[in-house]
């Protein structure tokens, strides 16, 4: 039998919240009065002797015209931020290119503008204009982060690269950001004789923030000089965060001035219509077509101006991109990343334990520092388990959700109702999750998880999870990531343990992490992704980073090493791995890898790693080797290529990986090809696993693109083809043209169609 229906549950807490939130105590998370004085107009900048930086806003009356040319008398009325600080390659030490910042506002929107001088114009990388283009931060681009509750953990991040491409996403306990992020702003760009400049609008209706006209926020600005790989920030950023430096809030300038006259709390409705046809041909049968159609909406209310809960009716997600297939070799699953626009919103307010709630690289940027064995950490809560059931779609027929920070707490709320999905064997299922957590001393958090499911997976009956974690930040580099959950599962699972405990130290120059993580064999959370099962794990990583003062050529070395030690709950050897790696950086952005490994994996059942060879039970040793070198973003032609080679269980394998390309044709057209081929040899047989993904983008402007993904892979026996036309026709609003193509590849000759499918979707913000 079901739960209650969460739904009443959740409309109540909004009321009861609502209440409760309105009267809690709207101070600053950390107060102000510690902080030195702000700048005196008519100065907008000053710093201390103790690297205090602080920052005046400028109100200004007269308009801002959206062009990037800076043109205004404002600009020459008001003085610009300046004298930022290097990241890379000298940490600490004045830049090489000087940037220029103007921070303004007025009763709508902030203003945010800079000009950026640069030497060598004409060696400026702009080729990425796509909207939240992965290879923003690869060209030469400007970005700020507001701490809007300056509580020196989480921030709304707004960039843009000098090809015009906007990039925004939120920053959650200085670690995880959420790339998929979207909210309404706008910005353009211009290019002077001696460099390029930029002007971004931010309405205050974007952002959230305590109430009240007395605001201190925190705020920073990143450059990167991508052509002489130089990367400056406004106030001194360790250069161990490299790519996520800007996600370091508790580093962030001090911003005073900001004087808002309308509210942070809004009222949204986005509706939704959608048309198209489906074709689908079960083997052995004709094909059938079907034109469909339907609506729905999403509702966004501001209970506070930092709470904000969200309503959807008949959600939606034909616009997202289809998932980019992997390459798999294990016994365990893969997992792929959110992208529904429902679910993107306070994601990082779920994460816990110290990890995501998503898979390696929805976090603010690469980190190369980092121990590669955190993919088995469980993810309690994953919201790709709502609306989605063994690669079937599941309607979502109605939700809810608020999310926000209140005082000193982070809140998280979700109920959703799915619907019938025959093909699946779902049953209409109630979802709910509580997720609150508490700041406490400078950069630290404890909080508390709880996930339910009304009709379990597992069998008859429903399933909950409770958590607690704790994520202690100390110093500027020690971290320390802990968490216990307990699952509730029916069918005989009963009542399962997870815990985790993890050091981890990453300075520039020495890296450490220490980590025992533990999951019983009745651990099952319902809600979540469980990579590997009923296991016991103790690591250890270290690593030495020297920067050598006599190699020009040579930004850094990097020496690592890793033992990972893995049984089952009866104290047996599942799998281990010792490896070591050294890695050269090169000054121009290009860089080498070695790596060698000795693995150890026991099969306590038969292993079907292709469609016809078959590991049989056993315990296999094995080691391997990688050499890597990656063509840095100043290249025409840019990625990685990596060579593998080794003993693989009984036999070898051998494997070639070109992964990250880009092939320049213009600055509007690329083209990111992706290739891994494993030539594998068992004494059970012999197979080639060959995975070609190619990725080609034409982008008219940064709100409107054409693109094509492109996939054949041997080991599913499938091609398949995705193009997609997407219009930002107002900030908030699109219109999407979508067109797929899945054949199956078995056969000889020509692939035979599984399904195709035409989609045309417009959707429509209205903010008010």
């Amino acid at each position: 039998m079901a739960h209650p229906n969460l739904t009443w549950l959740l409309s109540s807490l909004i009321v009861v919240f609502g209440s409760t939130v309105t009267a809690l105590p709207n101070a600053p998370l950390v107060d102000s009065r510690d902080d030195p004085p702000p700048p005196v107009a008519p100065a907008v900048v000053a710093r201390d002797v103790d690297g205090n930086t602080r920052v005046r806003a400028t109100r200004i009356t007269e308009p801002i015209v959206l062009d990037g040319r800076l043109d205004e008398r404002t600009y020459a009325a008001v003085p610009s931020i300046g004298d930022f600080v290097q990241q890379e390659p000298a940490e600490g030490q004045p830049v090489t290119e000087k940037t220029e910042v103007w921070l303004l506002f007025d009763e709508r929107n902030i203003y945010v503008a800079a000009r950026c001088w640069d030497s060598h114009p004409e060696r400026e990388i702009a080729n990425e204009m796509r909207r939240d283009g992965r290879r923003t931060t690869d060209n030469e681009s400007f970005g700020v982060v507001f701490d809007t509750f300056h509580d020196l953990r989480n921030g709304f991040l707004f960039q843009l690269s000098l090809a015009g491409g906007l990039f925004d996403g939120y920053i959650t306990d200085e670690r995880d950001m959420n790339v998929n992020w979207n909210t309404v702003w706008d910005a353009r760009t211009s290019r002077f004789d001696e460099g390029w400049t930029v002007e971004m609008a931010i309405p205050f209706k974007s952002l959230r923030f305590r109430a009240g006209q007395d605001q201190v926020w925190g705020v920073n600005f990143k450059r990167v000089v991508r052509w002489k790989n130089e990367w400056q920030y406004l106030t001194r950023i360790p250069a161990a965060f490299g790519r996520r430096g800007i996600n370091k809030l508790s580093s962030a300038a001090t911003l005073f001035g900001i004087e808002p006259l309308q509210a942070g709390r809004n009222f949204e409705v986005k509706p939704y219509g959608i048309t198209g046809l489906t074709t689908d041909r079960p083997q052995d049968a004709p094909a059938l077509t079907a034109p469909h159609g339907e609506g729905g909406f999403d509702v966004k209310v501001g209970i506070t101006d930092g709470v904000t809960a969200d309503f959807t009716y008949n959600t939606d997600f034909a616009q997202v991109e289809e998932d980019e297939q992997q390459v798999n070799l294990t016994r365990f699953n893969v997992l792929f990343r959110e992208k529904r626009d429902f679910f993107l919103e306070g994601q990082g307010i779920f994460s816990f334990g110290g990890l995501g709630n998503q898979p390696s690289g929805t976090g603010g940027g690469d980190s190369s520092q980092g121990n590669p064995t955190s993919t088995d950490v469980p993810i309690v809560f994953f919201s790709r388990r709502i609306g989605l059931s063994g690669g079937y779609e599941v309607p979502i027929d109605v939700g809810g959700r608020v999310t926000g920070k209140a005082g000193p707490y982070s809140i998280g709320l979700l109920d959703i109702r799915t619907g019938d999905a025959a093909a699946a064997g779902v049953q209409p299922t109630n979802f709910g999750v509580v997720r609150i957590k508490r700041d406490i001393l400078r950069r630290s958090a404890v909080g508390v998880l709880y996930t339910a499911r009304s009709i379990s997976s597992f069998g008859a009956g429903s399933s909950r999870v409770f958590g607690v974690d704790g994520v202690f930040s100390f110093y500027q580099n020690l971290n320390i990531n802990t968490y216990l959950a307990r699952t509730d599962t029916p069918e005989g699972l009963g009542r399962g343990t997870s815990y985790r405990a993890q050091l981890d130290y990453n300075a520039d120059r020495y890296g450490l992490q220490l980590e025992r993580l533990a999951v019983d064999e009745r651990f099952n959370p319902d809600v979540g992704f469980l990579r590997r099962t009923a296991f016991t794990r103790n690591s250890a990583f270290v690593r030495f980073s020297p920067r050598p003062v006599s190699m020009a050529a040579v930004r850094k070395f990097t020496w690592d090493a890793g033992y990972d030690y893995i049984t089952d709950p009866s104290g047996r050897l599942q799998s281990r791995l010792a490896q070591t790696g050294f890695r050269t950086e090169l000054q121009n952005g290009d860089s080498m890898n070695v790596e060698a490994a000795i693995i150890y994996e026991f099969l306590e059942k038969p292993f079907d790693i292709s469609r016809d060879v078959t590991i049989p039970v056993g315990g296999y040793g094995f080691p391997e080797v990688h050499l890597q070198y990656n063509f840095g973003p100043q290249r025409k032609i840019a990625g990685n290529v990596t060579v593998e080679r080794g003993a693989f269980y009984e036999g070898t394998r051998t494997g070639i990986i070109a992964s990250r390309g880009r092939m320049e044709i213009t600055p509007q057209i690329s083209i990111e090809p992706s290739l891994t081929v494993n030539w594998v040899d068992l004494p059970q047989g012999t197979f080639t696993s060959t995975l070609l993904t190619t990725r080609a983008t034409y982008t008219l402007t940064p709100r409107a693109a054409a693109g094509a993904l492109v996939q054949y892979s041997s080991d599913a026996s499938a091609f398949n083809t995705s193009v997609r036309f997407r219009w930002e026709y107002q900030p908030g609003s699109d219109f999407f043209v979508v067109y797929t193509d899945s054949r199956d590849t078995t056969g000889i000759g020509f692939p035979l169609l599984r399904n195709r499918g035409i989609v045309i979707k417009l959707t429509r913000l209205f903010r008010m």
